[in-house]
């Protein structure tokens, strides 16, 4: 039973952990960088953030906060099951 649920949260941190790259990598650059390759350094907003741009920080800060969770629960299931 436990390997069953390490061996399903060890997948969910895959998923979030190439999510988390991606949402990253798409977040507006403040000097540039990577995200100027998605197009970010074209356009600058004049007043504060877009509805987009803070729709991507929540989904950001909600899957780094799954991502959190699920490597502390594979922590304590890895040291409780040993």
């Amino acid at each position: 039973m436990i390997n069953a649920i390490t061996i399903a949260l060890a997948v969910i941190l895959i998923i979030t952990s190439v999510l988390l790259i991606v949402l990253i990598l798409l977040h507006r650059g403040k000097g540039g960088g990577l995200s100027d390759l998605f197009g970010g350094g074209v356009s600058s907003s004049v007043g504060g953030s877009s509805v987009a741009e803070k729709n991507l920080d929540r989904l950001t800060v909600a899957l780094g906060l799954i991502w959190a969770a699920s490597i502390v629960a594979v922590g304590l299931l890895v040291r409780t099951g040993s």
